[in-house]
């Protein structure tokens, strides 16, 4: 096995600079997104989204971005699982996403809240029919003696909807809404000297900062 120290990736494909990057930052989220999809990055919309734990430790894990709807970003989840918890009693998150192939990465803070029960409604019938019963099943973040458990509540909550092709929504399950206030996009560059650049919420505006790398 080679020593971690070793490894290492020279980066060159782009450059991002302070001129041409658009005055609101998820103008330019939207834009490097679009690059992610064209470019056929495996789950373009996969990000880390990290919580705050009862006892103030940080909590990670990776879930997927299902919209960007008044300039706040939208996953769904069920809102008794770990995260739904920590993010009821501590509205505060955030997120990162790496598109390795591009060589970007994009961070980002923010607020957090639940979308109305007509959205998250309107998601949960808009997924597989697969879906919405493992949403049905699912005691998320529970322990569980062994998988049949889990596999009899699949059973169960199929002959329960029997016939049915949209099932209605779980009260436990939905979505939340993070509104940004801090996102930093950084752009691999040759020799470390990565770019790196960071918008503030200022009121209605937002300040624009180059970092160091």
């Amino acid at each position: 096995m080679g020593s971690l120290a070793d490894i290492r990736r020279e980066y060159s494909l782009h450059s991002l600079d302070e001129s041409t990057i658009a005055k609101d930052p998820v103008v330019q989220f939207q834009k490097w997104f679009d690059d992610a999809i064209k470019s056929q990055v495996p789950e373009p919309n996969a990000m880390n989204l990290a919580t705050v734990s009862t006892n103030g430790l940080p909590t990670s894990r990776i879930v997927l971005l299902k919209g960007i709807e008044k300039n706040c970003f939208v996953f769904y989840t069920n809102y008794q699982s770990t995260k739904g918890s920590q993010l009821d009693e501590h509205p505060v998150c955030a997120l990162s996403f790496f598109w390795a192939e591009l060589e970007r990465q994009v961070r980002i803070q923010g607020t957090v809240s639940r979308v109305s029960e007509e959205t998250s409604t309107a998601y949960f019938q808009s997924r597989p029919r697969e879906s919405q019963i493992g949403a049905w099943a699912s005691p998320q973040s529970s322990v569980l003696a062994n998988r049949k458990i889990l596999e009899d509540r699949v059973k169960e909550i199929e002959k329960r909807f029997e016939g049915q092709s949209v099932l209605p929504k779980p009260k436990q399950w939905g979505g939340y809404q993070v509104e940004p206030h801090w996102i930093e996009f950084w752009q691999g560059r040759p020799n470390r000297l990565h770019d790196r650049i960071l918008y503030i919420r200022d009121g209605q505006t937002w300040k624009v900062n180059r970092l160091a790398p």
